[in-house]
């Protein structure tokens, strides 16, 4: 959804650095270059011997299953909750897990175990196929689940770029604390954009955000009650910034903006040509998503975002015809194992791992 399109897009008062608010519900608007941004947060009981909930399904639209019966989804998958194998093109998937794991698999033999404030940002370019499956590997439970999916486009030339991905382990993404005279603490995530001298691990080669003119941010904020943060502005003038107030302590909780309050489960499109105040008084979560707009024609179908429909004409030509490289795998939704340590096994089989984790085999995560 684009926030043009977004009801109750009142502007703030005089002087406030709020264009335009709007409410966010489970997909929320996004403005030029990011597509889509979703938060999910699942309260999963114990897993089963296939890691999927040792729970009924029963009453559950198993495929679809969106509805957050019981505090969970399954989403599309059948046994394990998550995104059975989908294709893409033309644009980048950035998922940002603050808790839980995600498994990756992909058409390229590539597979990967991350969470714990680990990032994936993936590029579709010209082609993938990929799976993320939400393995349930505490038999005890509970498995909480928490992650935001952020879809950036890519412009005209970079539709068709290699596949890639990139992994940013949450010991290599910069978190800092700014605190008050009363100790009051705003923690801040620089999951892309420098801020406060911080900077991040590059996006892939080809993402927009590693154009040095692109301005792209994505930050994370948590504010304690009566906490206080001066966001800097942002580096050029066509940059848009969009501030969501997702999660907060009490009734009548959120964040304001120079003294402009936006409640919990609302978002704003700010002004990013002047430092901005934002504070809480209860205590508050915000996602910022800033960027400077490719500005090109977007025709989206789907999981394919080209230009024209042209474009996604040859996109769902291509997939019919090539698979975008065929599927490798046994299973539809890939789980890696019973082991929770986080790995990247790459398509030409060399494995990463976040510092400090030991070294092994990652036999389950090969494809069949």
């Amino acid at each position: 959804m684009n926030v043009a399109n977004a009801s109750n897009g009142a502007v703030g008062p005089a002087g406030s650095p709020v264009v335009q608010r709007f409410p966010i519900g489970f997909q929320w608007p996004t403005i030029d270059p990011f597509l889509f941004c979703v938060h999910h947060l699942d309260h999963y009981p114990a897993g089963n011997a296939v890691h999927g909930p040792a729970a009924s399904l029963e009453g559950r639209d198993l495929g679809q299953d969106f509805a957050g019966k019981d505090g969970w989804r399954m989403y599309h998958g059948d046994r394990v909750p998550g995104f059975p194998q989908h294709p893409h093109r033309g644009f980048e998937t950035v998922t940002f897990v603050r808790r839980g794991l995600v498994d990756h698999s992909d058409s390229l033999g590539a597979g990967a175990r991350y969470g714990g404030g680990d990032v994936q940002w993936l590029t579709a370019g010209e082609g993938i196929v990929h799976s993320e499956t939400f393995p349930l590997l505490d038999a005890d439970g509970p498995n909480t689940l928490e992650l935001f999916q952020i879809w950036v486009n890519l412009p005209a030339a970079d539709k068709f770029a290699e596949p890639y991905f990139s992994m940013l382990w949450a010991d290599d993404i910069p978190q800092f604390e700014v605190r008050d005279e009363q100790g009051r603490a705003v923690e801040i995530t620089v999951v892309a954009g420098t801020l406060a001298g911080r900077v991040p691990p590059s996006p892939p080669p080809s993402s927009w955000a590693s154009q040095p003119h692109s301005d792209v941010a994505i930050w994370h904020l948590r504010l304690d009650p009566g906490a206080s943060w001066t966001m800097p502005a942002a580096l050029g003038d066509e940059t848009v910034r969009l501030a969501y107030v997702f999660d907060g302590n009490g009734d009548g909780a959120g964040a304001s903006f120079d003294g402009d309050e936006i409640a919990v489960g609302n978002g704003a499109v700010l002004e990013c040509d002047r430092d901005v105040v934002v504070h809480s008084d209860l205590g508050a979560e915000v996602l910022v998503l800033q960027g400077r707009p490719i500005a090109e024609p977007v025709a989206q179908y789907g999981p394919f975002v080209m230009n024209d429909r042209a474009g996604i004409e040859q996109a769902f030509a291509d997939y019919r015809a090539t698979q975008f490289g065929g599927w490798p795998w046994t299973s539809d939704e890939p789980v890696h194992g019973s082991d929770p340590q986080r790995f990247a096994r790459r398509p030409d089989g060399t494995v990463e791992r976040p510092t400090g984790t030991p070294s092994g085999d990652v036999r389950s995560a090969s494809p069949a």
